[in-house]
């Protein structure tokens, strides 16, 4: 069966951008067709932020029975866990965020919902390949929110049989005694860890950095304190070959036998399969669509690209903010262009780990000074056990404008979020230390930082660090 339709706006992709951008296109008051080849439910509550944060917190609580001898708690060392029920309750929390979002986008999109896979014929020409047949849709702006999958490098084809992704780990029904962890990017440090804490043997490799922190004070701290719980290797390739049961993990001369390689290697755009160049769009080196980071909007064509399917920041809140850029702008002849919130990038790892604002290596050593501090000195977080916390804050040497910051912290994603609210802002450490700070707090080692950076400034009026006067 052959249908045509004819709609103000088509939606590739129901996950998080997609829904965002169906909520600007119906507030609108536009015609549309929201289209997904399944399964329903976002990435961050299917497989990515919703069900690391679940396994996370399992292992939270699994791990607090090595505190309780230190405060008189008996026989807590005869404690046992069940992976496999464990693993059965986290799938079935996961399935609930998962089918939440999926019954969301069904209940947003009613009858306007198509479940098969698109294809571009022309740039606001689409063919949508679906159980009822084949449907022809014409539609005066396209919104490309196809998301990302992973992406497992070439040379792992042949041990396909013993390797899982951020995507499948959620399927098995119990957890091997051994595990793998390629690549230690924010999930990849996270899943490793909670899977640590849960009695896996883990051992994580491959690239040159941790969760992505380009600050070595922090860097190295992170290395030092994660290192307690799992082995690390960066700096050199890791290789995998057949053992005569499971894998054998190699980085230098390192090696170790794993039965499952967790391969975490960052995900790759879902925009292969839409035709993209045929259909007339300009396409990058790597083959992704070329668009304008302020629009949103590939070439001069009403066509736009939001979340994890344009590659520019693979987050959930970003693909929120770019959806509903990618709808407004459907949904209007003449697009708007959109200034950016304040990067924001946190691993939960207890302690966390966060980017926040510019990097270290995006400024000029000579015109910044770094406000550090550290968590020897902070008396909530030695209570917290987060004695190794570390804050360094860049700020602008000739004004205390804060630019960016990177941390390990317990609660650090209060105080990252924090930062990124001040950068936005335009506060400076002046400014910002005129805000109240309790005792006792993590939050006074933000308050430490930016003093090491006031300090460098003279209040006009001569007024105490920390003060002002009323107007």
């Amino acid at each position: 069966m052959r249908t045509e339709i004819t709609v103000d706006v088509a939606i590739i992709g129901a996950g998080t951008a997609g829904l965002y951008a169906l909520r600007e296109v119906r507030r609108a008051g536009r015609s549309f067709v929201l289209i997904d080849h399944g399964p329903l439910g976002t990435t961050c509550a299917r497989v990515g932020c919703m069900p690391s944060k679940l396994a996370l917190h399992a292992a939270d609580l699994w791990q607090s029975r090595l505190d309780m001898p230190a405060i008189g708690v008996a026989y807590s060392e005869a404690l046992q866990l069940d992976n496999a029920i464990t693993w059965a309750a986290l799938r079935k929390q996961r399935d609930f965020f998962s089918n939440n979002a999926a019954n969301k986008a069904r209940a947003a999109a009613g009858k306007q919902l198509i479940e098969g896979r698109a294809r571009f014929l022309e740039p606001t020409l689409l063919e949508v390949e679906s159980a009822e047949g084949t449907h022809v849709i014409r539609a005066g702006a396209v919104i490309i929110a196809t998301g990302s999958r992973p992406f497992i490098p070439d040379w792992l084809a042949p041990f396909a049989d013993r390797i899982v992704t951020t995507d499948t780990l959620f399927e098995m029904a119990e957890l091997p005694a051994r595990i793998g962890v390629l690549g230690l990017g924010a999930l990849g440090l996270e899943m490793g860890l909670a899977l640590s804490r849960l009695g896996i043997e883990v051992t994580a490799a491959g690239g040159s950095s941790l969760a992505g922190i380009d600050d070595p004070q922090v860097a190295a701290r992170a290395v030092e304190v994660f290192s307690q719980e799992m082995p690390i290797w960066l700096g050199q390739p890791a290789s995998v070959e057949r053992a005569e049961h499971g894998l054998v993990l190699r980085s230098g001369e390192r090696c170790v036998t794993i039965d499952l390689l967790l391969v975490a290697t960052g995900r790759r755009a879902n925009t292969d399969e839409l035709n993209l160049q045929a259909a007339g769009f300009t396409l990058q080196e790597r083959g992704e669509p070329l668009f304008d980071p302020a629009t949103l909007r590939l070439d001069d064509w009403p066509v736009y690209i939001a979340g994890d399917a344009n590659g520019q920041r693979a987050l959930m809140h970003e693909a929120a903010d770019e959806g509903a850029i990618a709808g407004y702008n459907a949904a209007r002849t003449t697009p708007t262009r959109f200034r950016q919130k304040t990067s924001l990038s946190i691993a939960f790892a207890k302690p966390d780990v966060a980017t926040i604002g510019k990097r270290l290596s995006e400024l000029e050593p000579s015109r910044i000074i770094v406000g550090s501090a550290s968590g020897e000195a902070n008396g909530r977080l030695r209570i917290l056990g987060g004695e190794r916390s570390l804050l360094n804050i860049y700020a602008d040497s000739t004004s205390g404008l804060l630019l960016g910051a990177s941390l390990l912290s317990i609660d650090g994603e209060h105080l990252a979020h924090q930062l990124a609210w001040a950068i936005q802002r335009g506060e400076t450490a002046q400014s910002l230390l005129q805000m109240p700070f309790y005792h006792p707090v993590v939050e006074e080692l933000l308050a430490t930082a930016l003093q090491e950076i006031a300090k460098h400034f003279t209040d006009p009026q001569g007024l105490p660090l920390g003060l002002s006067a009323e107007e």
